[in-house]
């Protein structure tokens, strides 16, 4: 690839913010208290929002917003004041489902650069065009699109920035217009509060009975709605090509350990790393089976029938708060002297491992089985060990 794409990842929080960009996200996508497809990460402030932006800035990063719930009437006499604000703090850009919302920005917040999300079913190059028209900058396609549309919307508006997903979860509803959340639990996963029953396990009772039956698919498992996982690492190259210029990672509600490993896999891979290190790195965090999706075609293969989650081949171990000769680590998972532990980090210390020999806590009392959970120690490592390195337990 010799253009230079943008590696966007998600930040639920402050942390996770951080996490992407030490682990080498060129930009982040989060969410304020409002206005916001997932509701049920931490989220930002509005004072966090902007330290959020004058964080990633200060280390030449940009900041996306989500503002990209399905807004109803009740929800505009915030929505300018909310644009305006994000405009003030130096937010890159917002991103925006709703018609309405989209003109709202433009009035209150002329300046603040506006990308559509996938929310939007944005699958041809005249809804393209039509957007970039009504001032968008940059679309974020509909997961169901194939590279040669994608590259008949890049020559069809070669001025428009395309944003695409790389990796993570997928929705079984069309581009995540879903309604069984709404059926089943009464949440609006159209409005950030999606209780994912996409993810639960089915059975069936007959009727007149009260024992529940399995309900298997094929004979193969119970979890009819669940998709499989998507992963292009395979084919970032092509995806260039076609003309996507921000290469996107879900996961605002995944773990920090999960975010820095995905992070950490896709820059290396965008670096040069051979593919298949990368591809086994991918495979040490919990993951549901693998798909390139509809990225060739039509893909029958896209439900994950067997399981909720495959478990990873590294169990996350600690995060690392401070380097030197005496590294302060917090417990994420339990070890014990005698374990081999695995560096997980953007410096030459990466995939270096290490047996665990003496532990002590903060007053320097011996430990030997790390159990207590956030438990603060230092430890030793012939590796050198940063703060924002994680260690993962082989």
């Amino acid at each position: 690839m010799n253009k230079r794409i943008e590696l966007l990842a998600p930040a639920g929080d402050f942390e996770k913010l951080k996490t992407a960009l030490y682990f080498g996200a060129d930009a982040v996508y989060l969410g304020g208290k409002e206005f916001s497809l997932r509701a049920f990460a931490d989220n930002f402030t509005e004072e966090e929002l902007a330290a959020a932006v004058a964080c990633a800035h200060g280390q030449g990063r940009k900041v996306y917003v989500t503002v990209n719930i399905f807004a109803r009437n009740a929800d505009f006499a915030r929505l300018g004041r909310y644009f305006a604000f994000l405009q003030e703090i130096g937010a890159d850009a917002a991103l925006v489902t709703d018609a309405g919302a989209l003109a709202c920005a433009r009035s209150a917040a002329p300046r603040l650069p506006l990308h559509l999300s996938t929310q939007a079913n944005t699958t041809n190059k005249y809804a393209a065009k039509f957007w970039q028209e009504r001032g968008v900058s940059r679309v974020v396609l509909a997961r169901e699109l194939s590279l040669a549309e994608i590259a008949e919307i890049h020559a069809f508006c070669p001025d428009l920035e395309l944003e695409a997903f790389v990796h993570g979860a997928m929705c079984i509803s069309y581009s995540g217009r879903c309604l069984l959340s709404n059926y089943l639990d009464g949440r609006d996963s159209n409005r950030g509060a999606c209780v994912q029953a996409c993810r639960w396990r089915y059975t069936v009772l007959p009727e007149g009975g009260r024992l529940p039956l399995a309900a298997e698919e094929d004979g193969r498992g119970t979890y009819l709605f669940n998709s499989k996982d998507l992963n292009m690492l395979p084919h970032l190259s092509e995806l260039a090509e076609a003309g996507v210029c921000s290469f996107k990672i879900e996961g605002r509600m995944k773990s920090r350990y999960y975010l820095a490993n995905t992070v950490n896999a896709y820059r290396r891979a965008l670096g040069g790393a051979p593919l298949p290190a990368m591809e086994e790195e991918l495979e040490k965090c919990a993951h549901r089976a693998f798909t390139a999706a509809y990225a060739f075609g039509e893909n029958a293969e896209t439900v994950n029938y067997e399981n909720a989650q495959r478990a990873g081949t590294r169990a996350y171990g600690a995060d690392v708060l401070e380097g030197g000769d005496a590294p302060l680590v917090q417990m994420r998972g339990r070890f014990r002297v005698g374990d081999e532990l695995e560096i997980l980090s953007p410096s030459a210390s990466f995939n270096g491992r290490f047996t665990v020999g003496e532990m002590t806590d903060e007053a320097g009392a011996p430990v030997t089985d790390a159990k207590r959970v956030m438990q603060k120690l230092r430890l030793s490592s012939p590796w050198p060990l940063h703060a924002g390195d994680i260690l993962r337990k082989v």
